[in-house]
C-alpha cells in the first residue's frame, strides 16, 4: 500500500442520523479499502435551512441540491445521501449508486413515550411528510386529522412526546440506524403499504466521469445481463434460465415466447419494453436509461430479448450505454429465428457439395427506410469462415487478391464462448503474411483450438470486461461441487469469469445414518462447514429423520448459519460472536456446559478430531462423527488463471498435489478463513487475500476489493499529482 493517498471528502447533511449514516459507510470503504483516508463534511441543505415547506410539496432535489453543487465546484469529491432523497432524474453532470448496506425499507408508526394503543384518541393528530402516507391514513385512520409534520428524527419524536401530535409515521430504517428501534409501535408490511424506491438504502453520489468513482462504484453493482431468449420455451440456454431464476428486474422484449417470463421469481419486476414495427412500448433511450437505473442500484437486471440479441436486436446501442458510464455487462447468445428457419426445417445453410455458407442482412435502414440490398451492399457485410484457422493466411491473400482492401479489420477467434477463448484482432495484410505478426495466432493451445476468422469493420469492436470490480479476471473455483454454482454467480456479479474445477467431491458417508436415528440422546449438534450442513442434511432425507428431533445447534459463523436455515428450515441456537473457527466455538461453549445429555460433533474425514479432543478438555461429553468424505477430482492439465479461490484445507492440499505449489506462483491465493490460511501456511504458501467473513460471499467480495483497491491507488495517486 502507498501512503501517498489523498483525504477524500465524503458531503452529508449536518442531522445526526445523516452523519452516522456517512461515517459507518466511511468506515466500512476504509476498511475494504486500506489506504484510503475519507473525511466527512457535514452540510446544511435547503431542506434543513426551510423548515416550513410541506415535504409533499417540495422540490424533489430538497434535500440534495446544495450537495451537488459542492461536488460540481469540486468542494466535495463524493456525497452520501439517503437513496429516496435522490430526485428523479438525477441533475445533469452527477453520476450515482446505492450502496449495498440496507436497512429494512417499512414504514412504522410510534406512538408517544408511555402511551400505547389503547390510549389513541378516536380521531388522532398524525404526523406525516408524504403524499403515499397521507392515504395510508385516510383509510386506517378515517377520523384523523393529518398534520405535516418537519424537523430531524429526534425533533420530530420530541414533538410527539410534547403532545403535538398523537402518532407519527417514519422510515423505520432511520430509527434503527440510531439506535431507537424502541420507539416502534408497530411496523407497516410492504403489502398494506408499498414503500418508496430506495427507502433503508443509502446512495453515493460523485461528479459524472469521474474514473476513482466509477471504478470504486463497480464493488456495489452487478453486471447487466443480456440474454437471448431464443425462439421459443424450448430454445433458451440453460445460462440464460439461471439468469433469469435469479433477476431482480427484467426488461422484456415482445417478439418473444412469453411464457419464459414464468421463470423469474414472483417477487421481480417486470417491465415490458418490447417493440413491434413502428410500435414502441419504450424509445431505445428510455431502454438505456432504465437499464443503468437499475444496474446503479445494485441489482440484478436482467435485458431479455428474443432470438440472439447480437442479430437485429440494438444490443450495441445499449451495451454502449453501460460502457460509456463504465457499468458491467455481459452476454449470453440466444437460438436466433436464422436456426429455427433453416437448421429446424431441414433448410441446412450449409450442405456437402451445395452450400458452403450463406449471407444474412435485413433490407431495413434506420427509422424504417428501406436500404439497398444490391451488389455492393452485400459486398460490405462482415464475412465469417468457419475452419479457418490453419489456413488463415491464404484466405487472407485471396481476398486481398479478389480486391478486398488490405486495411480491412479482420480477427481470429479461439474456443468461441468456451473457457480459453482467445481474440487475435489486426488487418487482413497481418494475417495474410506466412509469419503472421499476432503471435497467439500460433500459439499452440489456441491453434489447438476452434477457430473463427471474422473478415470486416465488426471486428474493431468487442465488449469491455474490465468493467467490474475484478475486470475481467479468471478465477479460478477449487471448491465442492456443492459451492460451485454460488462462487460463479458472485464471481460474474464483479465482473470476473470462474473457472470451474471442484478438486474435491463431498461424499456422504452411508456409515453414519445409524447414529443419526437416534439423534434425541444429544444435548447439542457442533457443525464447523455449511458443507457439513449440506452432507447432514441429505443423510437425514435418506434416514426420513424429522428435523424436529434435532438437537440444538451450534454453528462455528454466518455461512454455516445460512446452510443451516436453507438446507434444514430451522435457526441456529448458537454462533461465536467473532471467531468462527474452532477457537471460537471453544470460547463458546457455556451454554453446552450447563446440558446433561453429550454433544454430537459431525465434520469430514480431512477435519481432524482436534476440535472433539478440546471440547473433551473442557468437560463436555462428545460424540464425534464422520458424516461424510473428501474424494479428490482430477483433471488433465491446469488452467490459466488470474487468482484461484481456495474455499477449505482439502482443496489447498488437492490442488498442490494434483498440479505443485510452484503453479501458484504470480497468480493471487484468495482463502476463506484461517484452516484454508493454515493448509496455505503448511505447504509453503502464503494467502493474498483473506475473506471478509469466512463464507463464499466474505471471500469474493473481499477479491474484488483489493482488486479495485489496487486501481484506486494509481487514480488517487493522479488525483494528488
Amino acid at each position: 500500500m502507498t501512503n501517498s493517498w489523498v483525504t477524500l471528502k465524503a458531503g452529508t447533511r449536518n442531522s445526526r442520523l445523516a452523519l452516522q449514516q456517512t461515517r459507518g459507510t466511511l468506515e466500512r470503504l476504509a476498511a475494504w479499502l486500506p489506504g484510503t483516508r475519507w473525511e466527512a463534511v457535514p452540510m446544511q441543505t435547503i431542506g434543513d435551512r426551510d423548515q416550513v415547506t410541506d415535504l409533499r410539496a417540495s422540490p424533489p432535489d430538497f434535500f440534495t441540491r446544495d450537495l451537488d453543487d459542492g461536488l460540481r465546484a469540486g468542494q466535495l469529491d463524493c456525497a452520501i445521501h439517503s437513496a429516496k432523497d435522490l430526485p428523479d432524474p438525477m441533475p445533469e453532470g452527477i453520476d450515482w449508486c446505492w450502496l449495498p448496506w440496507r436497512e429494512d425499507p417499512r414504514d412504522a408508526l410510534i406512538l408517544p413515550a408511555g402511551k400505547d394503543w389503547d390510549g389513541l384518541p378516536a380521531a388522532p393528530r398524525i404526523g406525516i411528510s408524504s403524499a403515499r402516507r397521507e392515504a395510508y391514513c385516510l383509510t386506517r385512520f378515517p377520523d384523523a386529522r393529518l398534520l405535516p409534520i418537519r424537523g430531524n428524527i429526534e425533533e420530530r419524536l420530541a414533538q410527539l412526546d410534547a403532545g403535538k401530535f398523537d402518532l407519527l409515521m417514519m422510515a423505520g430504517a432511520a430509527l434503527n440506524r440510531l439506535g431507537l428501534e424502541q420507539r416502534i409501535s408497530e411496523w407497516l408490511p410492504l403489502e398494506a403499504l408499498e414503500t418508496p424506491e430506495g427507502q433503508g438504502s443509502l446512495a453515493l453520489t460523485f461528479r459524472a466521469g469521474d474514473p476513482f468513482f466509477q471504478r470504486l462504484r463497480s464493488l456495489f453493482v452487478k453486471s447487466v445481463i443480456f440474454v437471448g431468449g431464443g425462439v421459443g420455451r424450448d430454445a433458451i440456454t440453460l445460462a440464460g434460465l439461471r439468469a433469469l431464476r435469479q433477476a431482480e428486474v427484467c426488461l422484456y422484449d415482445v417478439l418473444m415466447d412469453q411464457q419464459i417470463l414464468a421463470e423469474l421469481p414472483p417477487s421481480a419486476r417486470r417491465i415490458d419494453v418490447g417493440k413491434r414495427c413502428g410500435q414502441h412500448r419504450a424509445e431505445q433511450p428510455e431502454i438505456n436509461a432504465l437499464l443503468a437505473r437499475y444496474a446503479r442500484q445494485g441489482l440484478r437486471v436482467v435485458r431479455l430479448k428474443g432470438g440472439d440479441p447480437g442479430i437485429f436486436g440494438r444490443l450495441a446501442e445499449e451495451v454502449e450505454t453501460l460502457e460509456s458510464l463504465r457499468l458491467p455487462y455481459r452476454v449470453l447468445p440466444g437460438i436466433s429465428s436464422l436456426q429455427a428457419a433453416t437448421t429446424g426445417t431441414g433448410m441446412l445453410l450449409t450442405r456437402r457439395g451445395e452450400s458452403r455458407g450463406f449471407c444474412v442482412m435485413t433490407p431495413r435502414a434506420k427509422a424504417g427506410a428501406v436500404a439497398p440490398i444490391n451488389r455492393a451492399a452485400r459486398a460490405q457485410l462482415p464475412i465469417v469462415f468457419f475452419m479457418g484457422a490453419e489456413i488463415v493466411a491464404q484466405t487472407a491473400r485471396e481476398l486481398i487478391a479478389d480486391g478486398t482492401a488490405p486495411d480491412t479489420a479482420a480477427a481470429l477467434v479461439f474456443d468461441a464462448g468456451g473457457e480459453q477463448e482467445k481474440i487475435v484482432r489486426t488487418s487482413l495484410k497481418e494475417f495474410a503474411e506466412d509469419d503472421p505478426a499476432p503471435s497467439a495466432i500460433n500459439h499452440s493451445a489456441a491453434a489447438a483450438a476452434p477457430g473463427l476468422f471474422i473478415v470486416g469493420d465488426v471486428t474493431r469492436h468487442g465488449y469491455d470486461a474490465s468493467l467490474g470490480a475484478l475486470q475481467g479476471q479468471r478465477i479460478l473455483v477449487t471448491s465442492s461441487e456443492a459451492l460451485q454454482e454460488k462462487t460463479a454467480d458472485l464471481v460474474r456479479d464483479f465482473g470476473g469469469l470462474p473457472l470451474a474445477r471442484p478438486l474435491i467431491r463431498l461424499v456422504p458417508d452411508p456409515a453414519a445414518r445409524a447414529e443419526l436415528q437416534d439423534l434425541q440422546k444429544y444435548g447439542w449438534l457442533v457443525v464447523t462447514s455449511p458443507s457439513a450442513v449440506r452432507c447432514f442434511a441429505e443423510l437425514l432425507r435418506a434416514a426420513r429423520q424429522d428435523v424436529r428431533l434435532l438437537p440444538k445447534i451450534m454453528v462455528s459463523g454466518p455461512g454455516t448459519a445460512a446452510a443451516v436455515a436453507q438446507e434444514l428450515g430451522i435457526v441456529a441456537d448458537l454462533q461465536p460472536g467473532g471467531d468462527f473457527g474452532a477457537a471460537g466455538i471453544q470460547a463458546s461453549v457455556a451454554a453446552l456446559l450447563n446440558e446433561s445429555k453429550p454433544v454430537l460433533r459431525i465434520r469430514s474425514d480431512k477435519a481432524g478430531p482436534d476440535l472433539t479432543a478440546d471440547l473433551k478438555k473442557l468437560g463436555l461429553k462428545v460424540h464425534d462423527l464422520v458424516i461424510y468424505k473428501n474424494e479428490r477430482l482430477r483433471y488433465a492439465a491446469c488452467p490459466e488463471f488470474d487468482a484461484v479461490f481456495f474455499a477449505s484445507a482439502s482443496a489447498v492440499e488437492a490442488f498442490v498435489e494434483a498440479w505443485g505449489a510452484e503453479a501458484l506462483a504470480g497468480h493471487t491465493i484468495l482463502a476463506i478463513g484461517i484452516p484454508t490460511e493454515d493448509a496455505l501456511k503448511a505447504a509453503g504458501l502464503r494467502a493474498d487475500v483473506m475473506g471478509f467473513t469466512a463464507t463464499v460471499e466474505g471471500a469474493i467480495t473481499a477479491l474484488a476489493a483489493q482488486t479495485v483497491n489496487a486501481v484506486l491507488q494509481e487514480h488517487a495517486m493522479g488525483r494528488e499529482t
